[in-house]
């Protein structure tokens, strides 16, 4: 096992992207998929990964492929004209979809949990690598529940190499189905991470919706 190492909001993602950089951004948010927005880093303090809120407390984690999960199911629909995407770079087990051979991109990371923990507080932190980036400016917010599992989702823009990001995450602390009814599920970490150009986000919003509205994480 190891420390866990989120890459939220996409920012770990490097792709190939050629060409001039982007037009004016539309900072408007179009992935309408809640309803109450929060911020949940205090005004004032400063924010903390999730990877190093972990580490901190001792938590570790091993990364594993969403395909080879037998307790849990994740998954995420592929639209058209959207593939898998392979990098080196990314984490082991990684799944990543894109349409074409640069953004926008949905990637989908899951952890295997080891430890005890306050997933109430450990929430408090799921945003901690988005308000990080470079110049972030936060569209969007949510601790509501996810499909009966506690969830935080933080959508916003971000400076990535120059050019000008709108990415969409939600991170889920789910329980796999127990192997008996008298043992505990295994615990893990699930992120959805969906990125855009800031200035195509309108254009790609059908797709990245429908990625979104179709995410699951449930029991098998």
């Amino acid at each position: 096992m190891k420390r866990v190492g989120v890459a939220i909001a996409g920012a770990a993602i490097t792709l190939a992207v050629a060409g001039c950089g982007p037009a004016t951004p539309d900072y408007k948010s179009i992935w309408t998929t809640t309803t109450s927005t929060t911020t949940t880093t205090p005004a004032g303090e400063k924010p903390i990964s999730l990877s190093t809120y972990f580490e901190n407390i001792g938590i570790t984690g091993a990364p594993v492929a969403p395909d080879k999960l037998t307790d849990l199911t994740v998954t995420v629909p592929e639209p058209p004209g959207w593939k898998p995407y392979f990098n080196v770079n990314l984490s082991p087990g990684t799944r990543t979809i894109a349409k074409g051979d640069t953004y926008p991109t949905a990637m989908i990371l899951v952890f295997q949990l080891d430890g005890n923990f306050d997933v109430a507080e450990a929430l408090k932190h799921a945003n901690g690598d988005a308000e990080l980036s470079e110049n972030f400016k936060q569209l969007n917010a949510s601790t509501d529940d996810f499909r009966g599992f506690p969830s935080s989702m933080i959508e916003g823009t971000y400076d990535l190499n120059g050019q000008r990001m709108q990415s969409y995450n939600r991170i889920v602390f789910a329980t796999g189905k127990p192997a008996r009814a008298n043992l505990p599920g295994q615990s893990y970490l699930v992120q959805l991470t969906v990125t855009s150009f800031a200035d195509k986000a309108q254009e790609d919003g059908p797709d990245i919706e429908s990625i979104i509205k179709g995410f699951v994480v449930a029991p098998t």
